[in-house]
């Protein structure tokens, strides 16, 4: 991810952009490994919930700056498609949460 802003020319507006993706996307990985540490399974479903919203915000960082950067869209669609895949991999794992939480 930080390859890619690297890459993104010095203006105020795109580092306000720069600086919104780094912020969501290493939210994602804070928030999982919190996640991870849960006290409870609501817990776990909450942090989890914050992973979604910032893989979905990160996916969306990712959509402007391949209008950016059109010399490198290749490698910002793979970003976005591994940001889509870890947020659909996230909304399966909540849903699986909440079917074992309402098992018991």
């Amino acid at each position: 991810m930080l390859a890619v802003c690297f890459k993104v020319p010095k203006s105020r507006e795109y580092n306000a952009f720069v600086n919104q993706l780094i912020r969501s996307s290493s939210s994602v990985g804070a928030n999982y490994r919190a996640s991870q540490r849960a006290k409870s399974t609501a817990d776990f479903i909450n942090k989890l919930k914050i992973v979604e919203e910032e893989a979905d915000e990160s996916v969306y960082w990712l959509e402007i700056f391949e209008e950016i950067l059109p010399t490198h869209s290749k490698e910002v669609l793979k970003l976005q498609k591994e940001g889509k895949e870890l947020l659909a991999i996230t909304v399966a794992s909540i849903n699986t949460a909440k079917r074992n939480q309402n098992r018991k």
